[in-house]
């Protein structure tokens, strides 16, 4: 279950940490980067530094991928990245702005798509398709779980977006197995009962594959190694008790539970509280693509959460989908929606709380932007009426 990207990031975040010097240590870091972590394999083919710009007088662009349009314009380490920095002609840029200055002077087709700024201990992502949009950061120490954020440094004509996408419509097809495989195991698969029972089955197994990858169980694994102590014929009772001990909070559980059941945590919502639904016997085909293709053989923690909905498209029958049932909704349509109702405000009002030059007056402004954050509210929609909604879909 080792992703070796993820192997290769964690050797980066952990051999950078702490270093980083402007002028001599810039390439290298973009060349370990590159190589160790992307894989790129001609580097002195694929990136190019210290390009000549000409201002009104000689600069030089830190780093260009030409293939992938990604300008960098690099800082030592603990550089405030949105601070504006005095430049030989007297006037003071950010750094962003300073690559800005670069672009106009390049050829339109070297033109970037994307610009990044970095200190060594953060990458500052901004798409140059909204110039005037905030940037994406990545962090030195999140990059072992956050890689894929860069994968537009190798991905020609790509971004992060198509790859969570990808993952997505990996998941899906994963999920449609297991309903498939599920389906033919009820005695009467065309059931409203069976039916509803199969889509909360499959949003739940989905739950524990994504939570054992990204954390939300104790130990990376976990549900796997749970399931594939039992034999196949036992699968199916093992499962029901594992459901019952999540929707259990952990002071009203059995006191001589088996630990490795007392290990799973409580999970609130009601996810798991309908006791009745119906499960079918476990096959072999079933345990195989449970443990091996769904669990051992993909990383659900990859999927980016705004998309998570894409993945339960496949938990429904190819007529369901196309009677214009479940449908994914982009990422840019969900912003052409939320930014402008309250995204858009609340940007401007973290930004207006960061220029506090009063260290304690702009502590306790972002304490209660804070607070504010945690109260709003602009839809709820409880997981049974979810369900409840696929089942209408489904009758």
């Amino acid at each position: 279950m080792t992703d070796l990207q993820a192997v290769e990031a964690k050797k980066f975040a952990e051999y950078w940490k702490g270093k980083g010097y402007e002028k001599g240590e810039s390439q290298k870091f973009w060349i370990d980067l590159l190589e160790h972590v992307y894989g790129v394999k001609n580097i002195s083919e694929f990136i190019s530094f210290e390009d000549q710009v000409h201002l009104d007088h000689t600069s030089f662009i830190d780093g260009y991928i030409p293939s992938t349009k990604v300008l960098i314009e690099q800082k030592g380490l603990g550089k405030d990245l949105k601070k504006a920095i005095k430049q030989s002609d007297g006037t003071y840029l950010t750094p962003f702005q300073q690559a800005k200055r670069y672009i106009v002077e390049l050829p339109v087709d070297r033109h970037p798509r994307w610009v990044i700024t970095c200190n060594f201990g953060e990458f500052w992502v901004y798409d140059m398709n909204k110039p005037n949009g905030e940037p994406e950061i990545i962090k030195l120490e999140d990059l072992p779980k956050e890689y894929y954020r860069l994968n537009f440094l190798v991905d020609t004509g790509s971004d992060h977006i198509k790859r969570e996408m990808e993952i997505s419509i990996a998941a899906g097809e994963i999920v449609g197995l297991l309903y498939d495989a599920f389906s033919k195991e009820y005695v009467d698969p065309t059931s409203k009962s069976a039916m509803h029972s199969l889509n909360v089955l499959c949003v739940r197994l989905v739950f524990c594959l994504y939570a054992e990858n990204a954390g939300i169980f104790d130990r990376y694994g976990m549900f796997h190694d749970y399931m594939a102590s039992f034999e196949t014929k036992r699968m199916r009772s093992a499962l029901i008790e594992l459901f019952k001990v999540l929707d259990t909070p952990e002071d009203k559980r059995d006191r001589y539970l088996e630990p490795e059941l007392a290990a799973f945590p409580y999970v609130n919502g009601g996810l798991f509280s309908d006791e009745d639904i119906e499960i079918p016997n476990f096959t072999d085909e079933i345990r195989d693509l449970l443990l091996e293709k769904a669990s051992s053989g993909f990383n659900w923690k990859e999927i980016s959460p705004t998309i998570f909905g894409a993945v339960f498209e496949s938990t429904l029958n190819p007529e369901t989908r196309r009677s214009g049932g479940m449908h994914y909704t982009s990422i840019e349509n969900i912003h052409k929606v939320i930014d402008p109702l309250f995204l858009d405000d609340l940007k401007k009002e973290f930004a207006e709380i960061c220029t506090l030059t009063v260290e304690k007056k702009r502590v306790a402004a972002l304490q209660a932007f804070q607070n504010k954050l945690a109260s709003l509210k602009f839809l709820e929609i409880p997981t049974q009426l979810l369900i409840q909604f696929g089942d209408s879909l489904c009758a």
